[in-house]
């Protein structure tokens, strides 16, 4: 994950000249910002880190969308193709992620929860 979807919207920074390259680049910062403070607040990786990419990355993609196959400069073009296809699976795992933080699944991954003691008696 950290090595596909970081890459990937940090070289969005690349294109902020481009068609709408600014908003993706702003989008694509956005979903990775968050995700740090959450990291940061919650010590390591949990499902919460979905909210932001449903948050920031759904209005990417349809920014991206246009975009995809549009007769814009070939490496702009690659890129979009990639970051498009790579948020958008990024999202349906998301998706699920989100579900189940809603529901209450609140862990952080590689973190042992306490339980609770035994009662007395």
């Amino acid at each position: 994950m950290v090595f596909i979807l970081v890459p990937v919207n940090v070289l969005s920074s690349d294109f902020m000249l481009d068609p709408n390259g600014w908003i993706i680049a702003l989008l694509a910062f956005a979903g990775l910002g968050a995700n740090l403070v959450i990291m940061l607040v919650q010590r390591g990786f949990s499902k919460a880190m979905a909210i932001p990419h449903l948050i920031f990355w759904i209005p990417l993609l349809i920014v991206a969308y246009p975009l995809v196959g549009a007769d814009v400069d070939y490496k702009y073009g690659a890129f979009i193709t990639v970051i498009f296809w790579v948020n958008l699976i990024s999202i349906l795992f998301d998706l699920r992620d989100a579900w189940q933080w809603w529901q209450g699944d609140r862990g952080v991954a590689g973190r042992v929860r306490a339980r609770k003691p035994a009662p007395l008696g």
